[in-house]
Formats: C-alpha cells, sequence, structure tokens
C-alpha cells in the first residue's frame, strides 16, 4: 500500500485548507477521502451535519498524518502541500519562485511572491511540524517518508495539456469573462470543473464520485469549499506523480516545487 496527503494550504490561519489522501494497493490510485478543511478531515463525522462553511485552523501535522495513516491503515509515505517551503525562513521569492516562472510564465502561471508576512512563520511551522514526525523536505530525488512543496497551476496545465493556466479560480471569474453575464460566468467555471474532475478521475479513482459539482445557485462559500477540495486531490495527484517517477523538481537546494513530467 502507498499513500500521498494532499494539502491546498492556506496562507492564513483564517482561511481553511483542502485536504485529500489517496492511496494505491496495487491496482492503481484511488481516492480516499477529500475535505475542505483540517477540521472536517480530521472530525469527518459531525452526527450527519454537513459543514456548510468551513473555517480555518492552524495545522497539526502530528493530528493530520495520524488520521490520515488511520484511514488508509498505514503510514501515509508522501505529503505534497501547495504552500512556499523553505529550508531556510523565506523573505521573498525563492530560485524555484523564478524557475517556475520562466518555465510557465509565459503560460499564466508564474508563482505568486512569497513573503516574511504571507505565508511567514505558518509555512516555517508546518514544515518543521512535518519534519519532527519524521516528513522532512524533499528538494530532489526523494527517498523514505517525505514533504514536497507543489503548485496546481502548472500541474493542471500539464494535466490538460493546455496552452495556458486554467481559468478555475471562483474568486476571477469576472477577470476570465469579463463581457458574460454572471450566471453564465458561473456556468463556464463549473464546465472547467467538470473537465478538471474527470481528468484526475482518469488518473485517481473515485474522484468524480466525490468530488460533486455545485450548481449556479450556490453559495460562495460551498463554492470556495469546492475549489479547496479539488486542489487538495491535484496536490494529492502530484505526489503520486512524484512517488512514480513521473515528476520534476525546479528549484536548488533550499527549495523545490514538484511539476508533474508526463512526457516520461
Amino acid at each position: 500500500m502507498r499513500s500521498v496527503l494532499g494539502i491546498d494550504a492556506a496562507w492564513t490561519e483564517r482561511e481553511p485548507s483542502g485536504v485529500a489522501l489517496i492511496a494505491d494497493d496495487g491496482s492503481g490510485w484511488q481516492l480516499v477521502e477529500v475535505a475542505a478543511s483540517y477540521s472536517a478531515f480530521l472530525q469527518p463525522d459531525l452526527g450527519g451535519v454537513p459543514i456548510l462553511r468551513h473555517r480555518g485552523s492552524l495545522p497539526d501535522a502530528t493530528a493530520i498524518i495520524e488520521a490520515a495513516s488511520d484511514k488508509v491503515g498505514t503510514p501515509v509515505d508522501l505529503v505534497a502541500i501547495d504552500m512556499p517551503l523553505s529550508m531556510t525562513p523565506i523573505a521573498g521569492r525563492r530560485a524555484s519562485d523564478n524557475m517556475i516562472s520562466s518555465l510557465y510564465g509565459a503560460r499564466h502561471a508564474s508563482t505568486h511572491t512569497p513573503s516574511v508576512t504571507r505565508p511567514g512563520k505558518l509555512s516555517d511551522q508546518l514544515r518543521i511540524g512535518f519534519n519532527d514526525i519524521g516528513y522532512p523536505l524533499a528538494v530532489e530525488g526523494p527517498t523514505g517518508r517525505v514533504l514536497i512543496e507543489v503548485y496546481p497551476h502548472p500541474a493542471l496545465i500539464e494535466l490538460a495539456d493546455a496552452e495556458r493556466r486554467l481559468p478555475y479560480k471562483a474568486s476571477k471569474v469576472r477577470k476570465y469573462w469579463p463581457e458574460a453575464a454572471p450566471g453564465a460566468r458561473l456556468e463556464k467555471l463549473i464546465e472547467v470543473w467538470n473537465q478538471i474532475v474527470e481528468l484526475l478521475d482518469a488518473r485517481i479513482r473515485g474522484v468524480v464520485a466525490a468530488l460533486a459539482l455545485p450548481s449556479v445557485t450556490a453559495r460562495r462559500c460551498e463554492m470556495k469549499a469546492f475549489e479547496d477540495s479539488l486542489d487538495a486531490v491535484v496536490c494529492a495527484w502530484v505526489g503520486a506523480c512524484v512517488m512514480d517517477g513521473m515528476a520534476s523538481a525546479h528549484g536548488d537546494k533550499d527549495s523545490a516545487i514538484w511539476v508533474p513530467r508526463l512526457g516520461g
């Protein structure tokens, strides 16, 4: 049994972080569980009452790994996180940011610039927390249990074999389709989400079943919860690519962003 935990980590503790767990028992990767926040992943059964508005919280690496390992029955092999991570405190753009921006900038998938405040100490605490329980940050060929940094935008470009960054962020629908009516923008967004879900399902069984698409009338918090869950599955998929030897690390000795390499 191999397993990967994907985390779409918020850059502040006020926002929720999506979590996805996938496993491979020899028959291919399968989605075990996906949640739109740490609390939902750690406490999935809240008396049958669905969580409508997910809340942010500080990540507890020990609790997250213990919960994930219990769900698959063996220790998690790899943790893939969408957040700037570094062996040293982050003060600005890193070599990994510049390399990804050089490779994917023309395709509108440059990285955001991290700083001492965002994600700042949250990044350091996350890396140290996982390191302390046996998941050191891997900036090159991983051996044993590791933590890696991933970035969904270039990963999705590779997954979809797209010419440019996919328009799948709910907060940017007006920018993506400025001439369309509000309802039509949401319809287009959900069409892109459906495309991503189907592409992921072809590589990880159970994604379509687990990620039910919201309707155009869904509340903003429901849209956000779906997007966070989707990003978490993307993170987990990149981790699977790393374990399968189908991803490359872009960076230096301090930091690296892993991107799928589907061409072999």
